[in-house]
Formats: C-alpha cells, sequence, structure tokens
C-alpha cells in the first residue's frame, strides 16, 4: 500500500492524517477484495492489511482505534457474507473519520476561545489541530503572537510556521534548544501542543522534545495545554500496557553529515511522554479539563473503546 510507505516516511504528519489516511486505506483494501474466494482466506487478509497498517505508526491509538471501531463494528453483525462486510467496512471507516473531522472542529472552537487578545502562544512540531487553534484564535479578531520550534530532526516545526504565516499570524520560529530561553525572554501566555497518545492516568506522548518544553514552562509557571481527541486514548494503557515509543531511522539525523566518525552511534527516539503532573489541563471535544479524569471521560463518550 502507497499509504503504509507514506506513513512511515512522514510524507503524511500529524497524529489526525495518519489516523484518517490510515483508517481510509484499510476500508478501501477491504472494498477490493474478491467476492469469490473463501472467507476464511478473506479475513486473514484483512488481519494481514491491519497489522501492516497499524505497526506503521505503533503510536497512534486514533488510527487503532479507528481499525478497532471498524472490527467491532464487523464482529457486532457476525456477518459471512463477503460483499456485506466490504459494505459495512466502509460504512464503518467512513463514520469514524467523519467523528475525527467533527471532534477536530470542536476541538478547535474550544482551545481558540481559551487565547485571550495580546496573547503569545508557543507550539512544538506540527499539530494540525493546534495550529488550527491558534490560526482560528487570530481570525476571531485577537490580536496574538506565536512562536514555534524547528523541531528536528525532521523539522516539522516549519510546516507549523507556514500554516501561522500564511494565516497572518505573526510568528517566529526558533530551534529545539531554545526551547527555556525562549519561555524566560519571550513573555510566553500559553503553551500549546498537540498529542499522538494519551494513557489511562493522562500521560500524553508527543514529539521528542514536548517534556523539555513543558519542564521549561513549569518552571516559569507557564500554562501549557494539550489539544486533541479523545479517540487517541491508548486503550491498552488500561490494563497496565506501555504505549510504544518509536525509534526512527538514524538517515533522519545523519542525511546531512559528510563524513560520519568511526564508531559512533546515534538515537532518533521520535516520542516521549509528558506526564500529568506537567500539564494544565486537555482541550478535547468534551471541553477542557485536567488530565486525571480523562479515563472517566472516554468510557463516558466511546463506550465501544
Amino acid at each position: 500500500m502507497k499509504v503504509v510507505n507514506d506513513i512511515i516516511e512522514l510524507n503524511i504528519q500529524g497524529a489526525t492524517n495518519v489516523a484518517i489516511e490510515g483508517v481510509k486505506a484499510y476500508y478501501e483494501y477491504i472494498s477490493r477484495q474478491s467476492a469469490n474466494q473463501n472467507i476464511e482466506d478473506f479475513k486473514s487478509m484483512i488481519k494481514n492489511a491491519q497489522n501492516l497498517i497499524i505497526n506503521t505508526r505503533p503510536t497512534e491509538p486514533a488510527l487503532q482505534n479507528g481499525i478497532k471501531k471498524i472490527n467491532y463494528e464487523l464482529s457486532k453483525s457476525d456477518l459471512d457474507d463477503i460483499e456485506e462486510i466490504k459494505s459495512l467496512s466502509v460504512l464503518s471507516g467512513k463514520k469514524y473519520i467523519d467523528l475525527i473531522h467533527k471532534t477536530k472542529q470542536q476541538i478547535i472552537e474550544t482551545g481558540a476561545e481559551l487565547i485571550q487578545d495580546g496573547d503569545t502562544i508557543m507550539t512544538h512540531c506540527h499539530s494540525s489541530v493546534s495550529s488550527a487553534i491558534i490560526v482560528k484564535a487570530f481570525k476571531d479578531g485577537k490580536n496574538i503572537n506565536a512562536i514555534c520550534t524547528e523541531t528536528r530532526p525532521r523539522y516539522q516545526g516549519r510546516k507549523t510556521a507556514e500554516e501561522l504565516v500564511s494565516a497572518g499570524v505573526p510568528t517566529v520560529q526558533v530551534v529545539d534548544s531554545a526551547m527555556r530561553w525562549v519561555i524566560r525572554k519571550k513573555s510566553i501566555d500559553k503553551i500549546i501542543i498537540g498529542l499522538d497518545a494519551i494513557t489511562s492516568e493522562g500521560t500524553i506522548f508527543n514529539k521528542i522534545g514536548s517534556r523539555l518544553l513543558a519542564l521549561a514552562a513549569k518552571e516559569s509557571d507557564i500554562p501549557l495545554y494539550v489539544a486533541g481527541s479523545l479517540l487517541k486514548y491508548d486503550t491498552g494503557t488500561l490494563l497496565g500496557g506501555r504505549t510504544e515509543i518509536e525509534m526512527r531511522d538514524i538517515d533522519e539525523i545523519t542525511s546531512d553529515w559528510k563524513t560520519i566518525p568511526k564508531g559512533l552511534k546515534f538515537l532518533n527516539p521520535s516520542f516521549e511522554t509528558v506526564s500529568r503532573d506537567l500539564i494544565g489541563a486537555l482541550i478535547t471535544e468534551k471541553g477542557i479539563f485536567p488530565p486525571e479524569i480523562v479515563s472517566a471521560v472516554v468510557k463516558d463518550t466511546y463506550k465501544w473503546m
């Protein structure tokens, strides 16, 4: 599947976009299969496709939950007719993608209301939700400024800067290692970042550097808000599981080196955790609330999870 490679190579970026394209690829793959085959072979093929897509980004529960939602609908119907399975897969997948779009808009509206006239907002990496919150607040007539990091090694923060500047938001970009300096020197009012996953305890997973930003924010008593859908809730953590930290290819770090010293080793972790004690509040489709109560909110909102 082309989508699988695009997700791995970060041609598709952001947890929300990964979930949408991954779920779409899953149900489209199912819909293309021939109905003239053994039902068990068909189901085995579906299982293989599911594993292939999920493993492209193991830290993306929104993608995993989308595939889980399709499988839940299939199991609830207990179908053995291939054409019916194909039809229900497409219907369930499209409904989940519609839900993603709906929750995203709700989060944008809620987050934009949180921003006050005159605020300077800092963000990290590229989150389509966080960027949209800042842009919405600006378009609502609030006189605001934005500061964003480059986000090494793939520079996703440059995409954030492009989106903000194209919307007219006065924006400054800084290198990642300038996070603490900026917070202490530039009168930051709020920090808003996205999330790739959230655990049952309210710990979030986001791009490497997020915890450094959170620690610097706490030191200077600047509120850190995390914006994201409850569809990114990692249900595996309810039973003590741990969300996997993705280690990416070292080529992302070494591609601009002319000569790599012999024996030099590299580490390229893509994500890290931000514990709930460093988070002021979550901005979600169910409003703004402390991360400690996320499990109860998810249970009440998405019982199928």
